[in-house]
């Protein structure tokens, strides 16, 4: 019989979706409604923008696939961390934001990084227990 997991041990699936529509509705939002209003290269910083943020909501998803740990708790927030420094830096760019906001989007990038390599880490830990 299946043991039930948990509260603790459960991913944050509201993380989860919330990442996932906000990429959908952000990208949508960019591709009609902002068509008309954004220059070439404000549209390329929003798309760049949507698209990491996308693939990071997805990542979030693989982190579900982590055993409970520490090391998944960390690549989730890192992962979430990463899509609002990252792309939220770069959606406000695209919508006219001071340069300097620019600054933050390494910052975001290093927390996608931080959180590939710890959800490496749980992944592996995972298949060693096994």
């Amino acid at each position: 019989m299946r043991q039930p997991v948990p509260a603790t041990s459960r991913p944050n699936a509201w993380l989860v979706g919330a990442a996932g529509a906000s990429a959908v509705l952000l990208g949508a939002f960019g591709a009609h409604a902002l068509r008309d209003v954004l220059d070439p290269a404000a549209a390329g910083l929003w798309h760049t923008a949507s698209q990491y943020h996308f693939w990071h909501a997805l990542a979030l998803v693989a982190t579900c696939l982590a055993p409970p740990s520490r090391a998944r708790r960390t690549a989730q927030w890192a992962f979430a961390a990463g899509i609002v420094l990252f792309s939220g830096s770069l959606y406000a760019l695209a919508l006219g934001a001071p340069r300097w906001c620019g600054a933050i989007t390494p910052l975001g990038g290093l927390a996608f990084i931080v959180g590939w390599v710890v959800l490496g880490l749980a992944l592996g830990r995972g298949r060693a227990a096994s």
